[in-house]
This record gives C-alpha cells, structure tokens and sequence, in this order.
C-alpha cells in the first residue's frame, strides 16, 4: 500500500512542477511551451478562418495575419510561465529577437502552407496545421538556445 501512495505523491509532485512553479527543466519547460503554442495556435488558426472565409482574404495573407496574432499571444504567456531565466535584460530587444525568430517562422509558415496546399494537394487548413507542428519546434529551440537559459 505504501508504494501506491508514494507514486500518487510523485505524480502529484511532477504533475505540480509542470504546471504551477517556476523551473529550469527543459521537459517542463518544453510541456509549458506546447500549451501556449496551443493557445496561440487556436487564435491563429481562428484567425485564419475568418479571415479566409468570412472576409474573403487570400489564405496565405489570412496565415501572415494569424500567426502574428499568435506571435503576440505566445510571447506574453511565454516571458510569464514558460521560461524562468532570460538572457537579455531589456524587454524590448528580447520582443525583437523573439519576432524576428517568430518572423523566420513565418516565412517558414508561408511557405510550408503553399507546398503543402497548392503542390501536395492538401486543405489550406490541413497544412496549416502540419505547418504549426513543425514551426513548434524550430520556435522553441531557436528561443530557448538564443533568449531563455
């Protein structure tokens, strides 16, 4: 009976790391950041949408739109429950770093989403979201390695 306990106490103590308090761990870290990416994704993706389908816009200007809506979201919950230890002092240049690993992305963003659309074939919303998962990890190493310790 005690080795149940002891494993519900360290899934209560992982599972509380994870979520709640401050960490260095690259694995916490790395869950935290796939949360907000899935936050940012949704208004990205939201955004996508309506301004693909209800505005009329074309779908890779709506994908350029969308993802710096969810540049802005990702940066926020990022700076304040993903990494704890930051490089670089000034926020602004921190903002401009992290866009413009964010504006790499997008181009990376653009492009995959054309390929995956308009040569392989598939729904502008099929390869948005093959897209996202790719961005996700070039995003997270890039700001990791370059900004967060």
């Amino acid at each position: 009976m005690k080795s149940k306990n002891d494993l519900f106490s360290y899934l209560n103590q992982f599972s509380w790391g994870l979520i709640n308090k401050n960490t260095g761990n690259i694995f916490h870290q790395f869950f935290r950041y796939i949360i907000v990416g899935a936050i940012a994704f949704i208004a990205d993706l939201t955004s996508l949408f309506i301004l693909t389908d209800v505005f009329g816009f074309y779908y890779i200007i709506s994908a350029s739109i969308a993802f710096v809506i969810g540049l802005m979201i990702n940066y926020y919950l990022s700076i304040k429950w993903v990494f704890s230890k930051r490089n670089l002092s000034n926020k602004w240049i921190e903002f401009q770093i992290f866009a413009i690993i964010g504006i790499v992305g997008l181009f990376l963003n653009a492009l995959l989403i054309w390929i995956f659309t308009d040569y392989i074939g598939f729904f502008y919303l099929y390869s948005k979201i093959i897209t996202a998962i790719l961005i996700l990890f070039w995003n997270f190493t890039a700001r990791k390695i370059i900004l967060f310790k």
